[in-house]
């Protein structure tokens, strides 16, 4: 059971390793600015796959597919819904969740999002035996990974969903052989909520370090607006030491933006045209005083 592209490398591992009899999926969605009907990723790659594809509309549609298919075992990988009490506890070896966070931090939707934008240097994968609450299930493996100075939401995506597919593999044989005893979430427990769509524009008024983090952790959509009304994509920015009004741009040379604490070197950015360009040469054509 999952959904978006970072499901897809153990969705492709779950194949090499194992026999599989369906793939879940959520529903056909509109997208792009025709909004016509696009499939989630793991629908075409399950497809690819030659395996059955289910969409349910609704979460009781769940339990009559399970009925149908009879699994030993559902594995979730962002499959985006809240699993009924019934479907839960209907396989034999139950539902097994490979979460991109080390629980019980970051339980809930956005988990990699949440820590680039608080700043961590390290998250990781947990693969959970799950149950009736959000993320809340006893342990069966967590792996640490560092976060890279330079990752953002993509790269650190892209890292997680690779190693968690192997972490979820070797999870799964010892779980099925009976070598694994679930183990009880200890630790602090914060949260990731969805990413809230006023949370994408830029706030000049927040330090220089959180505007940072913010653009890694929504990238590539965090956005400001010009003096013009002209919206612009921040993708890469660099914290230097400089200060001034917030929003103000105190170095035109350079592309340096103040902020509330400290500055902002806008190093590459997507322009009101849609093209990706560096920071300094956007703005030697483009009469730009300051951001807001």
């Amino acid at each position: 059971m999952g959904t978006p592209a970072f499901a897809l490398p153990s969705l492709k591992r779950l194949y090499e390793e194992f026999q599989l009899i369906g793939v879940i999926t959520q529903p056909d969605k509109p997208a792009g600015r025709g909004q016509k009907l696009t499939p989630p990723p793991v629908k075409l790659l399950a497809h690819e796959l030659g395996l059955e594809v289910f969409q349910p509309q609704k979460k009781s549609e769940l339990l009559p597919i399970l009925e149908r298919l009879k699994p030993d075992c559902a594995v979730v990988v962002a499959y985006g819904k809240i699993l009924p009490p019934e479907v839960i506890k209907f396989p034999r070896y139950g539902c097994i969740n490979l979460h991109a966070s080390l629980l019980p931090k970051y339980r809930g939707s956005a988990p990699i999002q949440r820590a680039l934008m608080s700043g961590e240097k390290t998250t990781g994968n947990s693969i959970m035996l799950m149950d009736e609450g959000m993320d809340t299930g006893p342990l069966l493996a967590q792996e640490e990974v560092f976060i890279e100075e330079e990752d953002n939401l993509q790269t650190l995506s892209e890292k997680l969903s690779k190693s968690g597919a192997e972490l979820l593999i070797k999870t799964l044989k010892s779980w099925f052989e009976g070598r694994l005893v679930p183990k009880p979430q200890e630790g602090e427990t914060t949260y990731a909520p969805p990413v809230e769509k006023e949370e994408y524009r830029i706030c000049w008024k927040a330090s220089a370090e959180s505007i940072k983090d913010r653009i890694r952790g929504l990238y590539p959509d965090c956005y400001t607006f010009t003096d013009r009304g002209e919206r612009l994509k921040l993708m890469k920015v660099k914290v230097v030491q400089a200060e001034g009004e917030p929003g103000e741009i105190i170095d035109r040379k350079n592309f340096i933006v103040a902020c509330g604490e400290k500055a902002l070197q806008v190093l590459e950015l997507i322009s009101p045209k849609g093209k990706r360009v560096k920071g300094q040469d956007f703005l030697r054509g483009y009469p730009l005083e300051r951001l807001f």
